[in-house]
């Protein structure tokens, strides 16, 4: 987890590094197409995190509380994650 991490704070600094850039856009009246290009790669970024974050947790914590006899809390963070990611 500990290299995943470095990993996962690297890619946020990056895309905190877009959505400051993604002000000085809107500030500047920079063309709407541009500003939405630029939205659009945030997101993608956002949701790698997500993505990574999810096999993380599905790999290593959902499968330790199902070896714990705790299959309900594993079932209920899975439908909770898979319900967050549709919206």
């Amino acid at each position: 987890m500990q290299n995943n991490k470095q990993k996962l704070v690297r890619r946020l600094k990056i895309i905190e590094g877009q959505v400051r850039g993604l002000i000085n856009m809107i500030e500047d009246g920079k063309y709407c197409i541009d500003i939405i290009t630029q939205t659009s790669a945030i997101k993608q970024g956002l949701s790698g995190v997500e993505d990574s974050l999810l096999e993380d947790h599905l790999g290593c914590c959902a499968v330790n509380q199902i070896k714990k006899g705790q299959t309900e809390k594993a079932i209920k963070e899975i439908l909770k994650v898979y319900q967050l990611k549709r919206k």
